[in-house]
């Protein structure tokens, strides 16, 4: 999968007009558009299919966590609008996830319509001890991203997001063949960090072995968006070379 392919620009705006020309300016540059809470509630569905009918790729991330049913019914509309990638709330319990992915799998065959990823959503990037201990968990951050990352995997999740300081965590707890990990929080150099806490560079991200970048602000906040694209993705290539270069000077093929 090339660097283009991995980057991820979430369309964190107000209109659908707004994301529109994001995309048309992102078009063949970024390999899929985030398509998050705020815009799913002003634009609705309909843009959904709209982005996936003009060829786009989609990640739908609305992280569902309701009751089992609720949320495996969700899913299956998830996946009838075409959407690549979409994900659940991992603190949703293993039957939550187990059901939402075997409704998906099943509709998609009777239907024949592609299956789309499902993956969990552990620790918010946004997240810290402190406001993990307020709402009551005691655990930090890493080793409730190693214990959601297990319960994905035993309920049949393709994949989780996580911050990229917690991949190595992901991938030491979890040993299913192609489980991919897809990390927001990702802030080029000198970039202001918002309101995210755990956050890496793209180069950074990309040495530790995540599968996608979802950036966001970096992007479509500057004044040239397709230039700024541009230089994550140089950046990225950066540190695939690097890896690239880690795996030789180790032997290993």
């Amino acid at each position: 999968m090339t660097m283009k392919n991995k980057l991820i620009v979430a369309l964190d705006v107000e209109t659908s007009a707004d994301a529109q020309r994001l995309v048309d300016t992102l078009r063949g540059i970024a390999g899929m558009f985030k398509i998050g809470s705020q815009l799913f509630t002003s634009a609705g569905p309909e843009f959904v299919r709209e982005i996936v009918s003009s060829g786009e790729r989609v990640f739908l991330d609305l992280k569902f966590h309701d009751i089992p049913n609720t949320v495996a019914a969700a899913g299956v509309e998830a996946m009838r609008l075409g959407v690549s990638i979409f994900n659940v709330h991992a603190a949703g319990g293993s039957e939550m996830m187990r059901r939402t992915a075997g409704a998906v799998t099943e509709s998609a065959s009777a239907e024949g319509r592609t299956r789309p990823l499902i993956i969990a959503v552990t620790v918010l990037t946004s997240a810290d001890q402190i406001m993990l201990n307020e709402v009551g968990w005691s655990a930090t951050p890493e080793n409730m991203v190693r214990r959601l990352s297990l319960l994905a995997e035993t309920a049949g999740m393709d994949g989780v997001v996580a911050s990229p300081h917690e991949v190595g965590i992901v991938r030491s707890t979890v040993k299913t063949p192609g489980f991919i990990v897809v990390t927001p929080g990702v802030r080029p150099a000198g970039v202001a960090l918002d309101d995210q806490s755990r956050v890496t560079t793209p180069l950074e991200a990309i040495t530790a072995g995540v599968d996608y970048l979802v950036v966001g602000r970096p992007i479509i906040e500057a004044p040239d968006p397709a230039r700024a694209a541009l230089q994550i993705i140089e950046e990225m290539e950066t540190g695939s070379t690097g890896n690239i270069a880690k795996v030789r000077e180790l032997g290993v093929s």
